[in-house]
């Protein structure tokens, strides 16, 4: 088999079902697999999917287990050659997933490819290239206006429509070898959301992988519809980022990781005072 599809879901079943629905009108010219992995979603209604869609495999867990963790289930169970993780509130919109996988076949030592996403509203979302997390550009995001010439967080040096090498892609839609992904031990689990996809991209570079923005096909990407901007989303945010710069930083740039350690308490607390639970 070619490409094991890895969705991971939870209470979005209507964008799963026009997910889904779009993979099977425009997959075409190789096998492959959908793995679902439910995430414990309060509302079962998704339930009826299965049995909608009996070609798709769905695994059901008893508990919210987090993106990384249920990913890293679903790509145990897959047989592709190819693993690609996807999110349930996107929707693939063409015929083209064919030539992407032939592009890969071509590329020596290729890593992760991620295609360039765009909103309900067609707006570009400049997450699909980034760069790793540093410094400089950590405080660019956290606290400036990005200009649109920017090219430390997000790559707005590449082609928004073109084909690059670049660090990091978004874990909305990630395409990899399925060797790679296991010989990089997945996505880490310490991860319950964001930061994880970071994470896993700078591993596969940190092997010695190119990792690619493919720019010249999109996918829309329902941004954030099962995510409630809380302040359990804030302490899953920028504990990711905590975990990251522990992990990169903490040893090798002791001063580096402070002052970003500085800059992520300081963020954290400017948006916890925005909120009112």
């Amino acid at each position: 088999m070619k490409l094991s599809v890895i969705i991971v879901h939870y209470q979005v079943g209507g964008l799963l079902k026009n997910c889904i629905l779009s993979i099977q009108k425009y997959f075409h010219g190789f096998e492959y697999e959908i793995i679902v992995v439910d995430n414990a979603s309060p509302d079962t209604k998704w339930k009826e999917l299965i049995t909608e869609f009996p070609d798709v495999k769905f695994i059901e867990s008893k508990e919210n287990l987090g993106f990384s963790k249920a990913n890293n289930i679903g790509v145990k169970a897959a047989k592709g050659e190819y693993v690609y993780i996807l999110n349930p509130d996107t929707e693939i919109e063409g015929n083209y997933f064919k030539e992407i996988l032939d592009f890969a076949d071509s590329q020596k030592n290729i890593g992760a490819i991620g295609l360039r996403m765009h909103n309900a509203k067609g707006e570009f979302l400049p997450e699909s290239k980034r760069s790793v997390p540093a410094l400089i550009n950590s405080f660019e995001k956290l606290f400036t206006k990005l200009r649109d010439d920017s090219k430390t967080y997000y790559r707005n040096d590449v082609d928004e429509f073109g084909i690059a090498e670049v660090a990091v892609m978004t874990g909305a839609n990630l395409l990899m070898k399925k060797s790679v992904y296991e010989e990089v031990g997945g996505f880490d689990e310490r991860y319950f959301m964001y930061g994880e996809d970071i994470d896993l991209c700078y591993t596969i570079l940190r092997k010695g992988y190119r990792n690619f923005y493919y720019g010249k096909y999109s996918i829309l990407h329902y941004k954030g519809e099962s995510t409630v901007k809380n302040r359990l989303y804030l302490k899953r945010f920028f504990g990711a980022m905590d975990i990251f710069i522990g992990k990169y930083y903490k040893k090798q740039k002791p001063f580096q990781y402070l002052l970003m350690k500085v800059g992520l308490k300081f963020k954290h607390f400017i948006e916890a005072r925005k909120i009112k639970d």
